[in-house]
């Protein structure tokens, strides 16, 4: 039973939630700030697994890390100790968060070497790390793989700045060539970048520390290398995914939910597509207020065929709320199919939602088609495991919304992700136990 929430479902929840800063962009800029030997103190920093881990290598390469209050820490990389890079424990550490890949474009281009062994992360099917590597290469940067330890090593003396073509539009990718390009010498041109909200408020960071950024928001960025970068302060945007959970969440408990503090302004176009699935939503400033729904519409294309959703990159539609947007369209009124277009085992939780009493069928790895039940019938409770971060929030979803008991195992994956969920849907009304 060690590590598993039990769930008893079927309660109407109500109040306000405030979203945690977001992940993604946290494990970004954490690693901007060995960039500098100045401090950097960033605020809103959620308290997750994934945030946890980073933050746990920076103290073992002696980045100093203090915590001034519960979502705010300083962080001062002016003694880094690159010999870390060797031990068992960085290793381990690194191999567990994904996000430790973005460790290697700041360490290449502020000390010349750089050493990570293959992460780990989501089982959500193949993430290539080729498009971080290349980018850095054409830098000026000698990549070797050492198959047998199953690690990756780059080093060089001075990177120097050239145009790049993104061989694919990866955000984390991008950052890391973005950080690597502001001390190389001269400039830098990228095409392909990506541009989502995360990756801009890295820019607007870099850009205060003294980096010379041109092109922020767009996909062509040019970058002009600087000696050195200052200290900064810097507040992490709120996570849009936890926004969209708690949307969905909303639609599915037949809930009155009003979400703080949203910065509407960076959501892209989440709040529409929550609007197509027939959610209800009013803007207060920057809060939404969803107000509870007995029933909620798929809409249809103007032609009258199925709606479609799919993910993109930025501007596009995240894929991290398909399986949100999926878990949705079970209780709806109306079909829709889900095509995952970006990752390619993201969709195999939808075994557990049929077990539930959903009405889906998987056509293959990238779709599925879901046909509503319009709440005639209810999920239905289960035991079942959390595969990765987004499929385990929409598996706790269709747990709070089903009839009787779920028990949900492996939550460490939604830890990773998702800052005490249920202590904080629990002041919602919800009922959840964690073991």
């Amino acid at each position: 039973m060690n590590d598993a929430f039990e769930v008893i479902g079927g309660k109407q929840l109500k109040g306000t939630i405030t979203p945690q800063g977001a992940k993604n962009e946290t494990l970004q800029i954490l690693c901007a700030t060995l960039l500098t030997d100045q401090p950097v103190t960033i605020t809103n920093v959620p308290d997750i697994l994934d945030v946890n881990k980073l933050i746990r290598l920076l103290k073992g390469l002696q980045v100093k890390v203090e915590k001034k209050a519960k979502d705010t820490y300083v962080f001062q990389a002016d003694e880094v100790d690159l010999d870390y890079f060797k031990s068992d424990e960085f290793q381990k550490d690194a191999k567990g968060i994904r996000g430790s890949v973005m460790l290697i474009g700041p360490l290449l281009t502020r000390f010349g070497r750089a050493f990570l062994p293959k992460p780990g992360g989501d089982k959500i099917g193949r993430r290539r790390l080729d498009t971080h590597f290349l980018g850095l290469q054409k830098l000026g940067g000698e990549f070797h793989y050492d198959e047998e330890e199953d690690n990756y090593s780059i080093q060089s003396p001075k990177l120097k700045g050239t145009p790049i073509l993104m061989d694919e539009i990866s955000v984390t990718g991008t950052a890391n060539v973005v950080m690597a390009a502001v001390l190389a010498e001269g400039e830098t041109q990228i095409y392909n970048a990506a541009c989502e909200p995360y990756l801009q408020q890295l820019c607007k960071m870099l850009h205060r520390m003294g980096a010379k950024i041109s092109g922020i928001g767009s996909n062509l960025l040019t970058i002009n290398g600087v000696a050195k970068l200052e200290g900064t302060d810097h507040r992490i945007l709120p996570d849009m995914i936890e926004i969209g959970s708690f949307i969905g969440l909303a639609a599915m408990t037949q809930s009155e939910i009003t979400i703080k503090d949203c910065q509407v302004a960076e959501l892209g176009n989440i709040l529409p597509v929550f609007r197509r699935m027939g959610v209800q939503l009013e803007i207060q400033g920057d809060d939404i207020h969803i107000p509870a729904q007995e029933s909620y519409e798929i809409q249809t294309f103007i032609d009258g065929s199925i709606l479609t959703i799919y993910d993109s990159p930025w501007p596009g539609f995240t894929p991290d709320l398909m399986s949100i947007v999926l878990v949705m369209a079970t209780q709806a009124k109306g079909s829709v199919l889900i095509h995952q277009k970006m990752f390619e085992s993201r969709l195999f939780f939808v075994d557990k939602l049929i077990d539930m009493g959903a009405q889906i069928i998987l056509c293959d790895p990238h779709r599925a088609t879901v046909i509503g039940l319009e709440r005639k019938f209810q999920l239905r409770g289960i035991e079942m495991t959390s595969p990765d971060i987004r499929a385990g929030v929409a598996l706790l979803i269709a747990a709070l919304s089903a009839k009787g008991k779920s028990l949900i195992k492996n939550i460490h994956q939604i830890d990773r992700g998702y800052q005490n969920i249920d202590e904080r849907l629990n002041k919602l009304g919800a009922q959840i136990k964690r073991f």
